[in-house]
C-alpha cells in the first residue's frame, strides 16, 4: 500500500497490518496514511486537507 499524501510505501507486518492509519473522509472513503506524514500533519483536518 502506499500513502496517499507522500507515495512512500507503507510497510506492513507479519500479519498483513499497515504501520500506518486509515482515515475516513466525508464520504467515507478510507485513505491510508503513513506513520511520518500522521506526525507531520497531526490533526484529521490537516491530514484531509494534503491527501492527493
Amino acid at each position: 500500500m502506499k500513502c496517499e499524501i507522500c507515495s512512500k510505501n507503507i510497510e506492513t507486518t507479519f500479519m498483513n497490518k499497515i504501520l500506518g492509519t486509515y482515515i475516513k473522509d466525508d464520504k467515507g472513503k478510507k485513505h491510508t496514511i503513513c506513520f511520518e506524514c500522521q506526525k507531520k500533519f497531526n490533526t484529521k483536518v490537516k491530514i484531509l486537507e494534503n491527501i492527493k
